[in-house]
């Protein structure tokens, strides 16, 4: 027969009765009592017939402690976080949108404005700009504040300055109000931290990895708004219609709860337990028993904890890593168009212009691929097979081939480059601790922006120079990025996501939400 104790509230302390820790005689008087925030309360004993299940709602049955990974896995992938989901696949799609009404709107303010080629160049120079200055002081907010507060201010930033960009009366003024908006683009990545510390373990790399669909959406939806607003409306309605997805995601924004891992490294207990309860509710599902662990408290968002002994190399690894997948990612964007419109790649000189254009398709094969072996083979892997991928696509470029082959190697070079952008995208929240999670993915959204930056001088300067030197650069880079994935220190795969930067906490924490003969469970959070 086994004993329950009746449920006071939504989280209480419970034990069988073969484990409880009383004394036999207190047993043998079926007098059964549970502690509750310091407050004895005798309840009557409920049995069970033999063989019978135990209610859903008394999870985790015999755990004194829980730590917010325990309550995360238990209470599993739900109503919530598909919510969550949909609102941070707003703000990728709006990300998206941002970036691609750069072509749309520069050749336009060229004809329109007369302007010459630097300043139509200037003007998409200045978006990458702000975005690089601003992606470290996001990481840095999001941690000291909070991971809602920075991401609110970003979007309710960007879209402000998004809007007002759209009433610029001269090209001074756009210059300065799209620098402005790639400042608040900069925080938009935080979006996935936040994201990733709801996900449970065995979702939280296919979740991270299907938010690209939320990006192409976006590419898609502003190609499409272009096309039907700017011949009737013009460009100044195309920049409001674009900020749709920003006012929905700002409006949104306060359905969002806080982190339940932020309030618990900054002491406040209480807030984290409403937040993983309002989980559970919406979820359907029983909370664990027992007390929430509280984390050691410590500084926050501080750039010196990047470069401790245990996170030193991962941090320069992951910052060329970063770097290499957006000079590489858009360098094959910009790559493309000019290859195309030199009509021939056969020779080391640059062709020419024939203007002949190609639009590939959203890489999503590679995303989907990516998506298939990031949980087989390890996100380190992963990111070096689809560093490996690209740069031996680019190698064949090196061959004369035909127009079909060399969309063909293109297409799949830009595909895994993209999947390998989003196994970073994983990778990077889930090998930072808690304190310092938003300020790493920060500092590295950082580090591909100058990537990005920097790329153009390849693949439209050198590129008139030499084709064969570009893509050696291109494939070069792409092969140092690979070998930098397989010399990270950490592997994230089957992890939970790391509470405290201190050791006790277990930098190398297997996810205790694994069940198995090789997994051991512990109570308390330590390194296991």
């Amino acid at each position: 027969m086994e004993v329950l104790i009746l449920q006071l509230l939504k989280v209480v302390k419970f034990r069988r009765t073969g484990e409880s820790a009383r004394s036999e005689d207190d047993t043998a008087s079926g007098e059964h009592e549970v502690q509750i925030e310091g407050v004895r309360v005798g309840l009557e004993a409920v049995e069970l017939d033999d063989g019978a299940a135990v209610p859903k709602e008394f999870a985790n049955p015999t755990d004194d402690t829980f730590m917010v990974e325990d309550a995360v896995e238990a209470i599993g992938f739900g109503k919530f976080q598909w919510k969550l989901s949909v609102l941070t696949g707003l703000a990728w799609m709006a990300d998206a949108m941002e970036m691609m009404i750069l072509s749309i709107l520069a050749p336009q303010l060229h004809c329109e404005w007369r302007l010459p080629s630097w300043q139509v160049a200037l003007l998409t120079s200045v978006v990458f700009v702000g975005m690089m200055s601003s992606s470290t002081l996001w990481g840095n907010i999001s941690d000291q504040y909070g991971r809602k507060t920075g991401l609110k201010i970003s979007v309710l930033w960007t879209l402000y300055y998004g809007i007002l960009s759209a009433f610029a009366p001269v090209y001074s003024w756009i210059l300065v109000l799209r620098g402005l908006v790639g400042f608040g683009i900069g925080g938009v990545p935080q979006s996935v931290t936040l994201y990733a510390e709801f996900l449970p373990m065995k979702a939280r790399a296919k979740c991270i990895l299907l938010i690209e669909v939320f990006w192409a959406i976006g590419t898609v939806f502003e190609v499409v708004l272009a096309v039907f607003v700017m011949p009737s409306l013009g460009w100044r309605w195309l920049l409001i219609l674009s900020a749709v997805p920003l006012l929905l995601f700002a409006v949104l924004c306060f359905w969002l709860p806080e982190s339940a891992r932020y309030d618990v490294l900054s002491g406040n207990q209480e807030k984290a337990i409403a937040t993983l309860k309002r989980i559970a509710t919406e979820n359907g599902a029983p909370m664990p028993l027992g007390k929430l662990i509280i984390s050691r408290q410590e500084d926050r968002g501080k750039m010196r904890d990047l470069f401790t002994p245990h996170f030193r190399w991962t941090t320069l690894l992951l910052w060329f890593i970063w770097f290499s997948n957006a000079f590489s990612y858009y360098g094959l964007v910009l790559l493309t168009t000019e290859l195309f419109q030199a009509g021939d790649v056969c020779g080391s000189e640059y062709l020419g212009c024939l203007c002949h254009y190609l639009s590939l398709p959203t890489p999503l094969p590679g995303v989907l691929v990516t998506l298939w072996i990031i949980d087989r083979l390890g996100r380190k892997k992963t990111m070096a097979l689809c560093f490996v991928i690209f740069s031996f696509c680019s190698l064949l470029l090196f061959i004369c081939v035909g127009r079909n082959v060399l969309t063909l190697l293109l297409f799949i070079a830009r595909a895994f480059i993209s999947g390998g952008f989003q196994a970073a995208y994983v990778y990077t929240p889930e090998v930072y601790p808690t304190a310092t999670r938003a300020l790493g993915l920060g500092t590295c959204s950082g580090m591909a922006r100058v990537g990005a930056l920097i790329t153009p001088f390849i693949a439209q300067v050198m590129l008139e120079s030499s084709v064969y030197l570009t893509l050696a650069v291109y494939s070069g880079c792409c092969l140092l990025a690979a070998l930098a994935s397989c010399f990270l220190p950490i592997e994230t795969k089957g992890r939970g996501l790391q509470e405290s930067s201190h050791r006790e906490w277990g930098q190398e924490m297997v996810g205790r939400g694994m069940h198995g003969a090789d997994v051991t469970r512990s109570n308390s959070g330590s390194q296991e």
